[in-house]
């Protein structure tokens, strides 16, 4: 759809285009992340030229450079894409809808205030909540069908993506009731840890990475069984089957009610990071940006 833009037609498609040259100051780089032919990103930066009448890029040397006006059309770029996107946003969700997607842990212990919270501050806002593995809520973020995830965590590297880190939690050891480590009533050090038996979710989530992170340079040794879901897990190690190594916030619960032991490490500071991910051409949305202030505020003191 053509925008009149000073008496000329100048296509939105171009000007997301001239964006992405702007911001990765590379031709071939804004044609792979927009899945274009290289000689359709020039062809496209081209017709802008002809339309305003003057050089965008310095193609005087190998590395692409703004010029002048380039800079300035740049800025007015950032700012029409992002009132798009408000715009988008304000017409197809008129009822100020929030997708937040969360790990089971995070929404069941740290969530319930935070949406409480929004709620009394945002009464006419609708927050829908989901539960997945930290691979398919980033995947969700990125398609934009959610507009917030909490993970443990940074994401990975993506230009798409923006994050802040909320807290920390400290990692702790769960061992069952009984367990000479639970009798000593101190903490333990990593090399007494490395020889204890360990559970384990699959590879590939969150919590397994931090098992295999915990032991630094020396690797950790297999985990005698892998459970899916960190309630089961929990509930292997009360019944004896060996230690597991979580976020003390996630095991709490069982600790107080006397299933488990929670047993400190000792030698080194163990933590993980609450994270929220969010795409960052959605940081425009009000919405989420009112989300976002309750989320710091109640987390992030």
């Amino acid at each position: 759809m053509d925008q009149e833009l000073g008496g000329e037609s100048m296509e939105l498609r171009h000007l997301r285009t001239f964006e992405t040259v702007a911001r990765t100051l590379s031709v071939t780089q804004a044609a792979r992340e927009l899945h274009y032919a290289q000689s359709s990103v020039s062809d496209q930066i081209h017709s802008l030229e002809r339309e305003l009448g003057v050089d965008l890029l310095d193609r005087s040397q190998r590395k692409v450079r703004l010029t002048p006006q380039g800079a300035v059309l740049s800025e007015y770029t950032d700012r029409i894409l992002k009132l798009l996107e408000e715009t988008r946003w304000a017409v197809s969700r008129p009822g100020s809808e929030l997708a937040i997607g969360t790990l089971e842990t995070v929404g069941l212990h740290l969530l319930p205030t935070v949406l409480s919270s929004y709620r009394s501050l945002y009464p006419e806002s609708r927050v829908r909540v989901g539960q997945d593995s930290r691979g398919e809520l980033y995947k969700a973020v990125r398609r934009g069908d959610l507009d917030l995830c909490l993970t443990f965590g940074d994401p990975p590297h993506d230009a798409s993506l923006r994050f802040e880190t909320l807290a920390e939690q400290p990692l702790v050891v769960i061992v069952p009731p009984g367990h000479h480590l639970a009798a000593r009533g101190r903490a333990a050090g990593l090399h007494e840890l490395a020889a204890e038996p360990f559970l384990a979710t699959e590879r590939g989530c969150g919590f397994r990475e931090m098992y295999d992170n915990a032991f630094g340079s020396t690797p950790p040794k297999e985990p005698v069984a892998e459970v899916s879901g960190i309630g089961t897990l929990g509930a292997c190690v009360a019944a004896g089957m060996g230690c597991a190594l979580l976020p003390l916030i996630s095991v709490r619960g069982q600790a107080d009610r006397g299933e488990v032991v929670v047993v400190e490490v000792g030698d080194t500071d163990l933590r993980t990071t609450v994270t929220m991910t969010w795409l960052d051409r959605n940081s425009t949305n009000p919405s989420l940006a009112n989300f976002q202030a309750v989320l710091r505020k109640q987390l992030g003191g």
